[in-house]
């Protein structure tokens, strides 16, 4: 809307046009029943009428908070949760807003090249939302013995619940042709998928960020792609800044063992062990 200048009613059918292909699901299909209903006091669109602050029921901070837990990397789902606690910050929100002002973003000259890319953007973070859902249900089920079957997990989803989604079916084939599958973004349909969807996905979140538009979603989602795939990452800083501050040792990439510098003393490295 912010970016293509379209109306509620506008966005309605853009939504209603995606749920005719890979992104066919429940959530966005309520989403253009709702972008289309109109106010019957005022006469306009219902979104613009309803106060943006994003209530909690709580299964999203329990999935973030098991997350956690279970040191599992869920920053997609995570964003989400912790955007509805950001829209609920009223005061804060006003007082940053009166000190920067609002987003004055530019309207792009090509609303069908943003909307596609849009739709690219939203189906790879939709893969990289379940990636991580899945990785949390199966370390769970790892670690307290419960035994679920990713595959099947999937078709009880497809069966009715918000989540329900056409391409559940293809997560049900991803596990069954590989059970021990590492990731659901390595399994062959998706990895072709998202590697389709990555010039859009890059572009859209990078449009987002120079116009001053939020999408917390969308830009975890790529991080945590691009974590994935980097051969070396900066938590070797970190391990160190561990070690130095707190004497939490480090592995090397040389040698196995633990090992610790003695920072306040000669510098030398020590074993562990």
């Amino acid at each position: 809307r912010t970016l293509g200048g379209a109306t509620p009613a506008e966005i309605a059918d853009i939504f209603r046009e995606w749920n005719t292909g890979v992104l066919d699901s429940f959530l966005i299909e309520i989403t253009a029943t709702v972008l289309d209903k109109v106010d019957a006091r005022s006469g306009k669109a219902l979104v613009d009428v309803i106060l943006d602050a994003a209530a909690q029921k709580g299964t999203g901070t329990w999935t973030v908070q098991s997350a956690l837990a279970l040191g599992v990397p869920t920053g997609a789902i995570a964003e989400a949760v912790f955007a509805r606690a950001v829209s609920s910050q009223p005061e804060q929100r006003a007082a940053v807003r009166e000190r920067f002002g609002d987003v004055a973003a530019t309207p792009v000259s090509n609303r069908d090249e943003l909307v596609k890319a849009v739709e690219q953007a939203l189906y790879a973070s939709k893969i990289v939302a379940y990636a991580q859902g899945f990785d949390l249900i199966r370390t769970a089920s790892n670690e307290f013995d419960w035994g679920v079957k990713p595959g099947d997990l999937a078709t009880i989803w497809r069966g009715g619940c918000i989540i329900r989604a056409a391409f559940l079916d293809r997560i049900k084939q991803a596990y069954e042709a590989k059970p021990d599958l590492a990731n659901l973004l390595v399994a062959p349909d998706f990895a072709s998928d998202v590697e389709t969807a990555e010039a859009s996905w890059r572009s859209v979140v990078g449009q987002a960020v120079a116009q001053g538009v939020p999408v917390p979603a969308f830009s975890a989602s790529l991080a945590y792609f691009d974590s994935l795939r980097r051969d070396r990452l900066p938590a070797a800083l970190v391990q160190g800044q561990r070690d130095l501050f707190g004497a939490h040792t480090y592995k090397r990439i040389d040698a196995d063992g633990s090992f610790h510098i003695e920072w306040s003393g000669n510098g030398d490295e020590v074993s562990a062990d």
